[in-house]
């Protein structure tokens, strides 16, 4: 063979899951999508055609729900530690890496009072975790993809640099719209993953009350929220699609646009991206 293997990785990507707690009258629903990758001394799986240490993908899969069956999945990091640390332990692995999405589900009213057993899908927003395991110990990557926010006025964009190819007017009152996405990483040794909700609450609020400059100031401003609100969270990525709304010209029809009437378009779109690290 002319090649040389230098890396390799295989695992099971997917992995749907949906859990029912039902030890009270009143129900909770975790809902799952979940993959899961090693690596190690598999050199000979590729290269021999030796699957002697090949754990198969679909004994991944069974396992994932084996493990939900006895596990509460109180949080989903805790849950993807938790099979981290059993795929780790398998012969010849030398890295596990588990990679979840929860999808919300909230719960309905009925009657003025929060439904027992009763779920309500709004959009499209989802809760990521990603655990490594290794020789070196645990890292554990936690977001929020999908989460869509909009706001009126308090946000402008001007003092850009124009050249012959610019015809993007000034303005210093237009809608802010974006379907972010953000990831975060816990010290080793983090554990209280509840602290999700927080975080959560500190970037939109910080989206909400921001006198934004630019998605970029804005970005920053609610990177820096989300720091704030737990001590464990050593850095942030933030990513900030630029939803556009364009003010509509309807002078053609006689008519003004006092910054009310627009049209949104999801392509092309500004992409902005940024990493911001805590201050030792």
């Amino acid at each position: 063979m002319p090649g040389i293997l230098t890396w390799n990785r295989y695992g099971k990507s997917r992995v749907r899951l949906v859990k029912l707690r039902r030890a009270h009258a009143v129900h909770d629903i975790v809902d799952l999508t979940i993959d899961v990758q090693i690596e190690g001394a598999f050199e000979g799986v590729y290269v021999d055609g030796d699957n002697s240490s090949c754990l198969a993908t679909d004994t991944m899969k069974n396992t994932v729900y084996a493990i939900a069956r006895r596990d509460p999945i109180d949080h989903v990091e805790t849950f993807a530690m938790r099979l981290a640390e059993h795929f780790v332990a398998g012969s010849g692995v030398s890295r596990a890496r588990i990679s979840a999405a929860e999808s919300r589900w909230d719960r309905l009213s009925a009657g003025g009072r929060p439904h027992p057993h009763a779920f309500i899908q709004a959009g499209a927003e989802q809760w990521t975790a990603v655990v490594t395991r290794d020789a070196d110990g645990v890292s554990v990557t936690s977001g929020v993809t999908n989460l869509v926010a909009l706001k009126t006025t308090d946000s402008a964009f001007a003092g850009f640099p124009r050249d012959r190819y610019t015809t993007l007017p000034e303005t210093r009152d237009r809608i802010l719209a974006t379907s972010m996405t953000a990831a975060w990483t816990y010290r080793r040794g983090a554990a209280d993953f509840a602290v999700r909700e927080r975080i959560r609450a500190a970037l939109l609020d910080a989206f909400a009350v921001h006198d934004s400059k630019s998605v970029q100031h804005t970005l920053y401003a609610m990177a820096g929220a989300a720091l704030a609100a737990s001590a464990d969270v050593t850095e942030i990525t933030l990513t900030m699609p630029n939803r556009h709304h364009l003010l509509v010209d309807l002078e053609p029809f006689g008519l003004d646009n006092p910054n009310e009437i627009f049209v949104a378009t999801d392509q092309p779109f500004g992409l902005i991206e940024a990493t911001v690290r805590r201050q030792d």
